[in-house]
């Protein structure tokens, strides 16, 4: 009887396993084992573990307010573990430019155009030569280049400058929310789309095919240097608005003057960075850099902990020596009480990072997510990865442009710079202590391997 039960366990597993080499054959790569992949940790980011908390009010004297609390779980994914800075937004407006400035030259000039690959073959759609330098010195590139320059009438200064307002950063994504809609579905009775979307100029079209949920962006990118001015009335702010973003002196400081749109037209392009860098190192590319959710950023500045105020883990803006230890507005009018060389923001990670590793959690400036603010969030929102996202059309009213910020900013008295705290700005507004950060979603091995 034995034998007979080991004969037909044997018999059982090869047939399993003659139906699973079957079935290998259809699937993509054939037989072929996929190699093991492992995420590294990305520069100059850290791992916020997977993790369930009670999101909302920390203390009693903020329920009083009437905002509830929920207990929600949010997986893990990567997050900066600084703001985003002066000197990295740069990088990204100078690629705006560059490659502006060479798809102009290429018109002209071939070698700043790749119309062929390695063995000869044109290319269907040429690329961009990053090899080949600029010479922004050179009179017949100057020429070339002559729209990419203010004009005469308009320069403040003597000398060539470049406008501002034509670093157009233009890309598209794809809105899965849109096409997730059981009205437009596919239906293959019928084989074509029946229902419609809403593009990005808030038209209402019927979907042609799939290509109808692609939308098509266009940011300017260059920060709102002017915000400076613009967000507080009877002060001197003008040496901000003149040198905040360009000085060399302000590289380690926190961008500000980016909209809720700009900073996500970032994200977009250090995305496609890392994959064109995966691809030449024959890599699988990770996800994609984004802003985080709402519930996400307060996982992260909790630290780990339940029921902290603040992101260093009580419930006191002072320690124990009584330094201030963040950069927030801690006495009436008196902004350098938290430090005595800035009365605005700071260099990034100038105070202690929390027990995840990540700095101003809480002050220095405010910081973007992907969530629209709305009151009662929380009532509506799934308790699994929350999030509550829309992006505003032009012809939208006010109040549907609302973007959750966190963290609180330089400007701001203790309150706000709370773990729970939200407060919100309009996705199409720039201003003077709003920054932000990227986060990435974490694949599950990646805590497997910790």
């Amino acid at each position: 009887m034995r034998k007979a039960f080991i004969y037909i366990a044997l018999s059982a597993a090869l047939l399993f396993h003659s139906c699973k080499n079957e079935i290998a054959r259809y699937l993509p790569g054939g037989e072929r084992k996929s190699k093991d992949w492992f995420e590294p940790t990305p520069f100059g980011m850290t791992i916020i573990p997977r993790g369930s908390y009670v999101i909302g009010p920390s203390d009693d004297e903020a329920k009083i307010i009437g905002t509830k609390s929920k207990r929600v779980s949010v997986e893990s994914f990567w997050m900066d573990d600084t703001e985003i800075t002066n000197n990295e937004y740069r990088q990204f407006v100078y690629w705006v430019r560059d490659s502006i400035a060479r798809r102009m030259l290429g018109q002209t000039y071939s070698d700043f155009v790749i119309t062929e690959n390695a063995q000869g073959v044109p290319l269907d759609n040429p690329t961009l030569d990053w090899k080949e330098e600029i010479e922004w010195g050179n009179p017949d590139f100057r020429l070339a280049l002559q729209d990419l320059y203010l004009p005469d009438q308009e320069r403040f200064a003597f000398k060539d400058e470049i406008d501002t307002r034509k670093l157009i950063y233009e890309y598209y994504w794809v809105d899965y929310k849109q096409a997730a809609r059981r009205k437009n579905s596919y239906n293959f009775e019928t084989s074509q789309y029946e229902g419609t979307v809403v593009n990005q100029l808030g038209e209402t079209l019927p979907i042609a095919n799939r290509s109808s949920f692609m939308m098509h962006e266009m940011i300017p990118v260059y920060p709102d240097t002017l915000c400076w001015v613009r967000d507080f009335t009877y002060n001197y702010n003008d040496p901000y608005t003149l040198k905040y973003f360009s000085h060399v002196a302000f590289d380690d400081y926190p961008v500000v003057g980016v909209t809720w749109k700009q900073a996500r037209a970032f994200c977009n392009w250090r995305s496609n960075q890392k994959r064109d860098y995966s691809k030449r190192l024959n890599e699988t590319p990770a996800h994609d850099y984004r802003l985080p959710t709402e519930t996400e950023w307060e996982l992260a500045a909790k630290g780990g902990q339940d029921n902290t105020m603040y992101p260093w883990g009580n419930y006191y803006t002072r320690n124990s020596a009584g330094c201030f230890v963040a950069n927030f507005k801690p006495l009436r009018g008196n902004y350098v009480a938290d430090s005595p060389t800035n009365a605005t923001t700071m260099k990034v990670g100038q105070f202690d990072a929390n027990n995840f590793g990540l700095f101003d959690m809480a002050g220095n400036v405010a910081e973007w997510t992907s969530s629209a603010f709305y009151e009662g969030a929380y009532d509506i929102m799934n308790d699994l990865n929350p999030e509550l996202e829309y992006d505003a059309r032009p012809d939208d009213p006010p109040v549907m442009k609302r973007k959750v910020i966190r963290g609180g900013s330089w400007k701001d008295m203790a309150y706000f710079i709370r773990t729970s705290t939200r407060s919100f700005e309009y996705q199409d507004t720039a201003k003077s202590y709003v920054g932000f950060r990227c986060v990435r979603t974490s694949f599950r091995n990646e805590l497997e391997n910790r």
